[in-house]
């Protein structure tokens, strides 16, 4: 159920968000296998509506890049987004929740 939430259409978007309940929350990525980025990418877009902002950052001496997604979305959603993420080879993530 959580990943058919995360690919509405985007022109009632606003609408479907304002009537849930939504967190605050970060989720640092890790990136050590080139090859998962394309399928990272993708579970991204697809989780777009509910993406406030996105900070990349290429680490060549270590050869991986790190991802901060700032996510307002249900528990669940986050839940989904967050271990869809976890199951790609060779990408580590975490999640850290607001309070609020």
């Amino acid at each position: 159920m959580a990943e058919d939430m995360a690919l509405f259409d985007y022109d009632s978007e606003r609408i479907e968000k304002a009537d849930m309940e939504t967190r605050v929350a970060i989720i640092g990525i890790i990136v050590e296998a080139e090859s998962s980025v394309e399928s990272l990418n993708q579970i991204l877009h697809e989780y777009g509506a509910w993406i406030v902002g996105r900070m990349g950052i290429p680490y060549p001496q270590k050869n991986i890049n790190i991802i901060s997604i700032a996510v307002d979305a249900p528990q669940d959603v986050i839940s989904a987004l967050s271990g869809r993420l976890g199951k790609l080879p060779g990408i580590s993530s975490k999640t850290a929740y607001s309070k609020a």
